[in-house]
């Protein structure tokens, strides 16, 4: 939409009129194309803080979230999307969802029971940006059950929506989006990487009815059977960087939490094929690195392609960070049995072993340490051989 075009409707008060047809229409298709004009003018900054300031149409636009059509509930997202993305109304948005509870229900609905990939994509961002806006309104919606509002219903006749939990809902819509829509999932991974910035979001992780064995498979099946595999090449990790270490995260502070949860006792015996996909990870990254630094000599680049570069450098640092911090947990809780394991399936040998050290020393260096001790237990020769590669390892007696 030209801004031409979108101060011409502002002026003869197309948002007024929008909101006689919210009010009287029963055609889903009109309502659909009015909240649609509304989110491509709110593109324009003063338009959009009209639009903001409006208290009863920035109402009327929050009850179309509990809509039934769906191509509705896309344009509305896309809507509050766009007015969130913006500074100076993103505030107003907030205060104005945290103070309608009916939107944590009909946001719980459509991540639990849509199938429209588009649409859950589309709520996944403005959850995503909620969250990351207002810590407050994030614990409120972890800590919520349900207010019992008034929801969805086909006919126009009221109906109470169930009980929902915020994390349920987002694994539902995470394992909707998963193989159609990489980016879709990336969200609702980061989604879940916020809540673990609270003590509250991680306990509703590991506190769910399952335990949060649901969590704890889906994402050890990303890391272990889609994400970064061993055919794929090493500059797989800079495009899957951030899903990667959103993923991490949720994984390491569960771990860290709940070491004697159910799911952690039950994936003991596949904590290798876990450690080889950290070591992989890590083996990718420094393939990279070295490839960047090899660029870096040959080309003179511009000032943008050295920004990009950092900006590269500072996701992978982080996503390395996270991949250290689990895989140094995970290592103190090996066994001489699951070691044994990891070599006769090829996840630990000396090369592995070598890019694990090579990552996590000084920093973790009673980790390895520990791990080492069990190590000898398992295969003295590796372990002497590994000795000899990082000195400072050795035993003083």
């Amino acid at each position: 939409l030209p801004q031409d075009v979108a101060l011409f409707l502002q002026e003869f008060n197309a948002p007024d009129i929008f909101m006689g047809v919210f009010a009287k229409s029963k055609c889903p298709r009109l309502t659909e194309i009015c909240v649609g004009i509304l989110g491509n003018m709110a593109c324009f900054q003063d338009i959009c803080m009209s639009i903001s300031k409006d208290e009863n149409l920035g109402q009327v636009l929050l009850q179309r979230l509990c809509d039934s059509d769906s191509p509705t509930l896309l344009e509305t997202s896309r809507l509050l999307l766009t007015c969130l993305s913006q500074p100076e109304v993103a505030n107003i948005w907030v205060e104005r969802i945290r103070e309608s509870p009916s939107v944590y229900d009909c946001v719980c609905f459509i991540m639990s029971s849509s199938t429209n990939v588009d649409l859950l994509v589309k709520v996944g961002e403005v959850v995503d940006k909620l969250f990351d806006l207002d810590e407050e309104l994030m614990l409120n919606w972890i800590k919520n059950g349900s207010c019992q509002s008034m929801g969805p219903s086909v006919d126009d006749s009221p109906e109470e929506l169930p009980d929902f939990k915020i994390v349920p809902c987002i694994l539902e819509a995470a394992k909707q989006v998963r193989s159609d829509n990489p980016e879709g999932l990336d969200v609702y991974m980061h989604i879940l990487q916020l809540l673990t910035t609270v003590d509250e979001g991680i306990q509703a992780i590991v506190q769910a009815p399952d335990g949060g064995k649901e969590t704890w498979s889906l994402l050890y099946d990303l890391v272990c059977h889609e994400l970064c595999q061993p055919d794929d090449p090493a500059i797989i990790v800079q495009e899957q960087k951030t899903i990667l270490a959103s993923i991490l995260s949720v994984l390491s502070a569960m771990f860290a939490s709940q070491t004697e949860q159910e799911y952690i006792k039950m994936t003991k015996s596949k904590y290798m094929p876990l450690i080889g996909s950290l070591i992989r990870i890590l083996q990718n990254m420094e393939d990279c690195g070295k490839r960047s630094r090899d660029d870096t000599k040959k080309s003179k680049q511009d000032e943008t392609e050295r920004a990009e570069l950092h900006e590269e450098d500072f996701h992978l640092k982080i996503l390395k960070d996270i991949c250290c911090e689990l895989l140094s947990n995970i290592l103190q809780e090996l066994t001489k049995e699951n070691i044994l394991e990891g070599l006769n399936q090829g996840h630990l040998n000396e090369q592995t072993c070598s890019c694990a050290f090579q990552n996590l020393l000084p920093l973790y260096f009673t980790s390895v340490e520990s791990f080492l001790e069990v190590l000898r237990e398992a295969d003295q020769r590796l372990a002497d051989n590994l000795e000899k590669c990082f000195p400072s390892l050795k035993v003083h007696t």
